[in-house]
Protein backbone atom coordinates (compact mmCIF):
# COMPACT_ATOMS: atom_id res chain seq x y z
CA UNK A 1 0.00 0.00 0.00
CA UNK A 2 1.23 3.24 -0.89
CA UNK A 3 0.69 6.11 1.23
CA UNK A 4 0.18 10.00 0.02
CA UNK A 5 2.83 12.34 1.42
CA UNK A 6 -0.51 14.07 2.49
CA UNK A 7 -1.23 11.14 4.78
CA UNK A 8 2.04 10.06 5.91
CA UNK A 9 2.19 13.41 7.52
CA UNK A 10 -1.25 13.20 9.21
CA UNK A 11 -0.06 9.95 10.39
CA UNK A 12 3.18 11.40 11.61
CA UNK A 13 1.93 13.84 13.64
CA UNK A 14 -0.84 11.36 14.81
CA UNK A 15 2.54 9.46 16.64
CA UNK A 16 3.55 13.04 17.64
CA UNK A 17 0.78 14.00 19.61
CA UNK A 18 0.31 10.10 20.87
CA UNK A 19 3.64 10.43 22.20
CA UNK A 20 3.57 13.97 23.55
CA UNK A 21 -0.08 13.31 25.71
CA UNK A 22 1.63 9.93 26.95
CA UNK A 23 4.89 12.13 28.54
CA UNK A 24 2.81 14.40 29.67
CA UNK A 25 0.86 11.75 31.46
CA UNK A 26 3.64 10.54 32.80
CA UNK A 27 4.90 13.75 34.10
CA UNK A 28 2.12 14.53 35.98
CA UNK A 29 1.18 10.51 37.22
CA UNK A 30 2.36 10.35 40.82
CA UNK A 31 5.39 8.98 42.16
CA UNK A 32 5.02 5.77 43.78
CA UNK A 33 5.70 6.15 47.66
CA UNK A 34 8.75 3.97 49.27
CA UNK A 35 8.35 2.02 52.13
CA UNK A 36 10.64 0.64 54.50
CA UNK A 37 9.30 -2.31 56.38
CA UNK A 38 11.07 -3.81 59.18
CA UNK A 39 11.07 -7.19 61.66
CA UNK A 40 13.01 -6.77 64.64
CA UNK A 41 13.11 -8.57 68.24
CA UNK A 42 15.08 -6.37 70.33
CA UNK A 43 17.67 -8.57 72.97
CA UNK A 44 18.76 -5.48 74.43
CA UNK A 45 16.25 -2.48 75.13
CA UNK A 46 18.70 -0.51 77.11
CA UNK A 47 20.78 -0.99 73.92
CA UNK A 48 18.24 0.20 71.40
CA UNK A 49 17.57 3.78 73.50
CA UNK A 50 19.19 5.75 71.39
CA UNK A 51 17.82 3.96 68.14
CA UNK A 52 14.71 4.75 69.11
CA UNK A 53 15.19 8.27 70.26
CA UNK A 54 17.07 9.31 66.83
CA UNK A 55 14.74 7.59 64.52
CA UNK A 56 11.51 10.04 64.46
CA UNK A 57 13.33 12.79 63.33
CA UNK A 58 15.48 11.34 61.05
CA UNK A 59 12.61 10.10 59.32
CA UNK A 60 10.93 13.05 59.22
CA UNK A 61 13.73 14.67 57.99
CA UNK A 62 13.56 12.42 54.94
CA UNK A 63 9.58 13.17 54.28
CA UNK A 64 8.94 9.95 55.89
CA UNK A 65 6.02 9.02 58.38
CA UNK A 66 5.41 5.96 60.57
CA UNK A 67 2.59 3.81 59.25
CA UNK A 68 3.26 0.81 61.71
CA UNK A 69 5.33 1.16 64.69
CA UNK A 70 5.26 -1.75 67.10
CA UNK A 71 1.51 -2.40 67.80
CA UNK A 72 -0.10 -6.48 68.11
CA UNK A 73 0.94 -8.40 65.00
CA UNK A 74 -0.86 -11.45 63.72
CA UNK A 75 0.80 -13.92 61.49
CA UNK A 76 -1.08 -15.83 58.64
CA UNK A 77 1.13 -17.57 56.88
CA UNK A 78 5.16 -18.74 56.78
CA UNK A 79 7.29 -17.80 59.39
CA UNK A 80 5.39 -15.85 62.33
CA UNK A 81 6.53 -12.03 62.40
CA UNK A 82 9.26 -10.75 64.84
CA UNK A 83 7.86 -9.34 68.14
CA UNK A 84 8.31 -5.91 66.58
CA UNK A 85 7.53 -4.40 62.92
CA UNK A 86 7.88 -0.87 61.39
CA UNK A 87 6.46 0.47 58.40
CA UNK A 88 7.96 4.11 57.20
CA UNK A 89 6.61 5.64 54.04
CA UNK A 90 8.78 7.92 52.11
CA UNK A 91 7.54 10.17 49.45
CA UNK A 92 9.15 7.78 47.17
CA UNK A 93 11.77 4.80 47.08
CA UNK A 94 14.96 7.05 46.25
CA UNK A 95 13.84 9.18 49.93
CA UNK A 96 13.71 5.74 51.49
CA UNK A 97 17.12 4.73 50.13
CA UNK A 98 18.51 8.06 50.95
CA UNK A 99 17.36 7.88 54.61
CA UNK A 100 18.58 4.57 55.01
CA UNK A 101 22.03 5.22 53.44
CA UNK A 102 22.58 8.98 55.00
CA UNK A 103 25.67 9.28 57.38
CA UNK A 104 23.20 10.05 60.10
CA UNK A 105 21.10 7.13 59.84
CA UNK A 106 24.49 5.25 59.57
CA UNK A 107 25.56 6.53 62.26
CA UNK A 108 22.74 5.19 64.69
CA UNK A 109 22.29 1.87 62.76
CA UNK A 110 24.56 -0.01 64.81
CA UNK A 111 22.71 0.77 67.82
CA UNK A 112 19.85 -1.16 66.27
CA UNK A 113 22.17 -4.24 64.68
CA UNK A 114 23.49 -4.85 68.30
CA UNK A 115 21.02 -4.78 69.81
CA UNK A 116 18.21 -6.89 68.08
CA UNK A 117 18.16 -9.28 65.72
CA UNK A 118 16.09 -8.10 62.79
CA UNK A 119 15.64 -7.87 58.74
CA UNK A 120 14.81 -4.79 57.18
CA UNK A 121 13.75 -3.78 53.22
CA UNK A 122 12.70 -1.32 51.32
CA UNK A 123 9.75 -1.32 48.68
CA UNK A 124 7.61 1.08 46.20
CA UNK A 125 4.31 1.32 46.60
CA UNK A 126 1.96 1.24 43.89
CA UNK A 127 0.78 4.26 41.61
CA UNK A 128 -2.84 4.09 40.44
Amino acid sequence: MVMSKRALAAALGGLALLGAGYAAGAASAPTPKGYMIAEATVTDPEGMKPYAAATPALIAKFGGRYVVRGGRTVGLEGAPPASRVVIVEFPSLEAAQAYFHSPEYQAILPYRQKSAVSRSFLAEGFAP
